[in-house]
């Protein structure tokens, strides 16, 4: 506003109408004061309370007698830079960490974990599987719709040897529950087939 006033000659309402800005906000003088005796001793209280924001510091000036605006004081507390830094985390001793061996035979370490997927229905169910490290084979899975810590627990007691026999037979019993699925369907299929045999020979005219 200013430059095109005085370098082009435009009038004040001529140069506010280009760039849309109204002629009142341009004349508008700030009639704020200076407030320098509050600066100062806001300056001096924060050199005392170097952890101190502005909420406290506010407390400290109303202790004083000083009465101001939270709003305002907030305004001189941003003006003078007197924004406290945040702390960042918690140091804590990591120390030297020695790197985790690896197993040199079978049942030294296991690795458990889980695995969900959802049902037919719209259930959701879990799977505990449990893996040795060194021989990368499954010892067990638990499949149940909710597993407990308890059962957690216990399934990381068992020895190595009763995990895997426990684990042979959960192999053991879902191929025989697939091969009886399998079996149950071919029966129904023949009964089915022998039901349409008979009720076809009946309809047939004699």
């Amino acid at each position: 506003m200013t430059w095109a006033i005085d370098e082009k000659g435009y009038s004040q309402r001529r140069a506010c109408a280009l760039i849309g800005l109204p002629p009142k906000t341009y004349r508008y003088v700030s009639s704020r004061g200076e407030d320098t005796a509050v600066r100062e001793r806001l300056r001096a209280l924060a050199d005392q309370r170097r952890r101190f924001g502005y909420r406290r510091l506010h407390i400290l000036l109303r202790r004083e007698g000083i009465e101001l605006n939270h709003k305002k004081l907030f305004r001189l507390y941003r003006e003078e830079r007197l924004t406290v830094r945040r702390r960042g985390g918690r140091k804590r001793a990591i120390g030297t960490r020695a790197p985790m061996t690896l197993p040199q035979g079978p049942n030294q370490r296991w690795s458990l974990d889980f695995v969900c997927d959802v049902l037919a229905d719209g259930r959701r169910f879990r799977v505990l599987v449990v893996v040795d490290d060194f021989a990368r084979e499954c010892l067990a899975l638990v499949v149940d719709t909710s597993i407990c810590g308890r059962r957690v627990a216990r399934r990381d007691r068992r020895r190595p040897q009763e995990a895997a026999a426990h684990c042979q037979r959960l192999r053991h019993r879902t191929r025989l529950a697939r091969h009886a699925a399998l079996a149950g369907g071919a029966r129904r299929r023949l009964a089915l087939y022998r039901t349409r045999q008979s009720l076809g020979a009946a309809r047939q005219p004699r």
